[in-house]
């Protein structure tokens, strides 16, 4: 991930993720200042009651609900946004793979 972040600081690539996965990632272990440094290299989505909505349906559409799951669809939403090639990155492929359309890589992290 920080390859892909060094390619954001330089122009070379756009790394988009929720305010959830933010959180989610956050292990105790980064200092305030490389905390900092990765969020001003990142475009952190927006997300409101109709990107809510669109996760819900996702998740609906695969018979997923719950907590396990709504990052992901959250994320799903935000990468079906995006223009281009795109590539999500998740430590649970499985999952995420049935909530964006084959388009859209899914890699393992």
């Amino acid at each position: 991930m920080i390859a892909w972040i060094d390619l954001a600081a330089r122009g070379e690539a756009e790394v988009v993720t929720s305010p959830m996965t933010l959180v989610e990632a956050y292990d105790g272990r980064t200092s305030e200042q490389r905390w900092d440094w990765v969020l001003s290299r990142l475009k952190v989505a927006d997300i409101g009651k109709d990107e809510a909505r669109q996760a819900r349906r996702l998740l609906a559409d695969a018979k997923q609900h719950g907590h396990k799951y709504a990052i992901d669809a959250v994320l799903a939403v935000i990468a079906r946004q995006q223009k281009g090639q795109v590539t999500v990155f998740t430590s649970d492929v499985e999952d995420l793979e049935l909530l964006v359309p084959k388009s859209i890589v899914v890699k393992k992290v």
